[in-house]
């Protein structure tokens, strides 16, 4: 993932595209910074998986931000983090469609033999672990919970 933020970065800073260099900068700082303070913790680097934690955080930040100008009527603001939220979606895989989060949620409970809601915490893993970044887990904790109950 390090590769194609350097490579975006080189890119945007040739066509001279402000808002991608910035948004690209942005990114290559946080990773920065984690890889700094998990060398505090004697770990490497950060890991892809903890690269795409920090940009679904950083686009559900933006989202946030950009509600909150829609309502003040700061269109000019909230043009910005649409853009900066464009950008960062462009290096996050494609998310599960409905159908496809019902599917994968039946497979983890099957996987994991889960018989109540006793067992959430394993099909959420479970999830995690074949689905990362592609599951919003806010909503599917809902359907998971659901499903274990009616299971």
């Amino acid at each position: 993932m390090r590769e194609q933020f350097s490579e975006g970065l080189k890119l945007a800073l040739k066509a001279r595209d402000a808002r991608r260099t910035s948004t690209l900068r942005m990114i290559n700082s946080a990773i920065n910074d984690k890889d700094i303070a998990a060398r505090g913790e004697n770990r490497g680097p950060a890991t892809n998986e903890e690269i795409l934690v920090l940009l679904q955080k950083m686009v559900k930040q933006r989202e946030e931000s950009f509600a909150i100008y829609v309502e003040a009527g700061r269109t000019d603001l909230a043009t910005v983090e649409k853009e900066e939220i464009d950008i960062l979606n462009e290096f996050l895989p494609k998310g599960l469609s409905e159908a496809e989060v019902d599917a994968a949620i039946a497979a983890a409970i099957a996987a994991t033999g889960a018989e109540g809601p006793k067992d959430m915490g394993k099909v959420i893993g479970q999830l995690k672990a074949d689905y990362p970044g592609r599951i919003d887990f806010g909503k599917a904790s809902g359907k998971v919970k659901a499903a274990l109950i009616g299971g």
